[in-house]
């Protein structure tokens, strides 16, 4: 199997992350993705290529331009406005409310204030790197589907860092650009044919969900912890179904928490067959291995042997697969996770 990866990935490395109302070390840091090369790399059927260079338009396809214009200078403009600091954090959102009657008014050029126009949480810090690294995560994920639709039938992009949070317009969740998107959207309007995102990380992936909510190519299937306890809230209810044209192409599965692999498995089989039905001509895969029973900021009891059969029961629907990697924080058992759940994969490859 292809694993496309770049050091790369490096250029975005946060000191710290502010949760629950306190600075602690950063859950997404560049050791997860060197955990998982390495649990990879001693596996001789695993063959590493690195990742052709994009540029930005497939990222304009699918994210507000100003975003990416922002992501590129926000950490010098910080500099420059408030004094040498490793890691930039917005301390203000512009959040409706604040203009209610009023109208949108204009877009101030402070850079605290544009922080919080493109940020929607405290837990992703800009870097001196971050763009670069973002970018790059972008680069493996599109070389990634380029191997499958040339004829792999599964490909792996450790991508890093993880994009399914990232919105049209807003950065955040540890995520900048939305890489499972980004190649969903690139597959679809390439090749014409539908394309399925089977996010199968512990957190909904809001921003891949909004991307393509209005839209009847791209289904967007995700099993996820119940958002009524479960990051990000606010969006991943199974009431969501799409709008519009995608009335229906859209599936929520919350979880309860400390659910069993057996009870998940029961219930990745059901939206198997939904994303058969569907008819896609790729399955994106946003691979979230935050699932397992000992992660530290997730709650459901997934076993390093049920990655495996998981990834086996997606095989199993006989799509080609583009598998990118999202989530995942329990460090002594990430790399295996991840190796399993792709032995999984390509059991019939």
């Amino acid at each position: 199997m292809k694993v496309v990866y770049t050091l790369r990935h490096r250029l975005h490395h946060p000191e710290h992350e502010f949760e629950a109302s306190r600075f602690q070390p950063p859950f997404e840091h560049p050791g997860r993705a060197e955990i998982i090369r390495a649990a990879l790399a001693a596996d001789d059927t695993f063959r590493f290529v690195a990742p052709d260079d994009w540029g930005t338009a497939p990222i304009e396809a699918v994210h507000d331009s100003g975003l990416v214009r922002f992501l590129e200078t926000a950490w010098a403009e910080y500099q420059d406005a408030h004094g040498t600091t490793h890691d930039v954090v917005p301390d203000f959102f512009a959040l409706g409310g604040l203009r209610d009657k009023m109208g949108p008014g204009a877009e101030s050029r402070s850079i605290s204030a544009r922080l919080g126009r493109w940020c929607f949480e405290t837990t992703t810090p800009l870097t001196q790197g971050t763009y670069d690294a973002a970018r790059s995560a972008v680069d493996v994920a599109l070389s990634t589907a380029a191997a499958v639709l040339a004829g792999d039938r599964v490909a792996y992009g450790l991508c890093r860092p993880p994009g399914h949070h990232a919105t049209v317009s807003l950065y955040g969740g540890y995520c900048f650009f939305n890489n499972a998107a980004i190649v969903a959207h690139h597959v679809a309007s390439t090749t014409g044919s539908k394309v399925t995102v089977l996010d199968v990380d512990y957190h909904h992936g809001n921003g891949t969900q909004q991307i393509f909510y209005d839209r009847d190519d791209v289904q967007f299937v995700s099993l996820h912890g119940d958002p009524l306890r479960a990051y990000p809230y606010h969006t991943g209810y199974a009431d969501e179904t799409g709008t519009g044209p995608g009335a229906g192409t859209n599936v929520n599965v919350p979880l309860a928490a400390r659910t069993a692999p057996d009870a998940y498995l029961d219930r990745l089989g059901d939206v198997c067959e939904q994303v058969v039905g569907f008819g896609p001509a790729v399955v994106v895969v946003s691979l979230g291995v935050d699932t397992f029973e000992q992660d530290p900021i997730s709650d459901l009891a997934l076993t390093t042997d049920s990655f495996e059969a998981c990834g086996r029961l997606v095989a199993d629907m006989g799509l080609p697969m583009v598998v990118l990697q999202e989530g995942g924080y329990a460090d002594d058992h990430l790399g295996e996770n991840v190796s399993r759940w792709l032995l999984g994969a390509r059991a019939d490859a």
